[in-house]
């Protein structure tokens, strides 16, 4: 045991590449299984809200569900039913969207 210690004593670099790979490897489970995915789903919900026209029947995340009858830059404009409320939402709080040829 002792013969052991005093050989790491006398060569502490020969392991330091050796005990840095479980983190290179634990961040690699991280990137692939957490922060990869959460990009795509960036991206693809960035292309969504560009992607938004007059017409399409959207729902927010505070869940209002309506129909888009104008945009703004940063804002859209919905009639909300039964009573045909015009609310002004703002682009980031639409979560998903129908086009008015899905519904026919």
């Amino acid at each position: 045991m002792g013969a052991r210690l005093a050989l790491w004593l006398q060569f502490p670099g020969g392991s330091g590449l050796l005990g840095l790979a479980p983190l290179l490897f634990i961040f690699a489970i991280f990137y692939f299984l957490l922060i990869l995915p959460q990009q795509r789903k960036q991206k693809k919900w960035q292309a969504m809200l560009s992607e938004l026209k007059t017409g399409d029947k959207i729902v927010t995340s505070g869940g209002l569900r309506g129909t888009i009858i104008s945009l703004k830059e940063d804002a859209v404009t919905l009639r909300v039913p039964p009573d045909n409320l015009k609310l002004e939402v703002s682009r980031g709080s639409v979560v998903s969207v129908s086009t008015a040829e899905e519904g026919k």
